[in-house]
């Protein structure tokens, strides 16, 4: 029998290369690809894949929410993160969620069969790259200061802007950038506060001094 895979990744470029990379795999079937969270929940349950490739950066719910979702409609259903996000933060922050496998994207295509082969056997697979990085002790910010500096000039604007209360589209016509840079600048200030949604960016940033 077939694996069943599904992609959500809203990088046309991405997608195409994904499949053509997998589909000359007798073991594999492509069920779906989805370049956002929405088409992903309006159409997971029908193509019914065995398992689905994440990227963590989407353009309206991210990975890391849309995992959770997923898998608290869908039990069966293994995921596997392929994304460019190296942050440990967000690596936890996905196996937390219940996600089976966390790959980035320069990962080759024996690697990404293998991944999916261990997920399916109950198993979790973590890149080696990410392995390391898990066991290197965490280290906390020292000071508000060192709060300050981590973050860039861009992201200390949209920090203002998320205590303004303004949504990610005021966010992005306030600054000229993209609904997705902006949620990108989000999620890296998540990261970097330590904070799990935009409450606590807000109550962590107050509390250093950051606003």
């Amino acid at each position: 029998m077939k694996i069943k895979v599904a992609i959500t990744d809203d990088h046309e470029m991405v997608l195409k290369g994904i499949v053509s990379m997998l589909e000359s795999t007798s073991e594999l079937q492509f069920v779906g690809t989805y370049k956002n969270a929405n088409e992903t929940l309006s159409n997971i349950e029908h193509d019914n894949p065995d398992i689905l490739l994440l990227d963590i950066n989407l353009p309206d719910i991210n990975g890391i929410d849309l995992s959770k979702q997923l898998l608290n409609r869908h039990a069966e259903l293994k995921i596997i993160a392929l994304t460019n996000f190296e942050d440990i933060s967000f690596v936890r922050r996905m196996f937390k969620n219940g996600i089976h496998g966390y790959l980035l994207k320069n990962t080759d295509k024996l690697e990404l069969i293998n991944a999916m082969k261990t997920v399916l056997s109950g198993e979790l697979f973590v890149q080696k790259d990410i392995q390391r990085k898990l066991l290197l002790p965490s280290t906390k910010k020292g000071t508000n200061n060192d709060l300050k500096t981590n973050l860039t000039r861009r992201e200390q604007d949209v920090l203002v802007a998320i205590s303004e209360e303004l949504t990610t589209q005021e966010i992005s016509e306030k600054l000229f950038i993209s609904p997705k840079t902006v949620e990108t600048h989000r999620m890296n200030i998540m990261s970097k506060l330590g904070a799990k949604n935009s409450v606590g960016i807000i109550k962590i940033a107050m509390e250093s001094g950051l606003l």
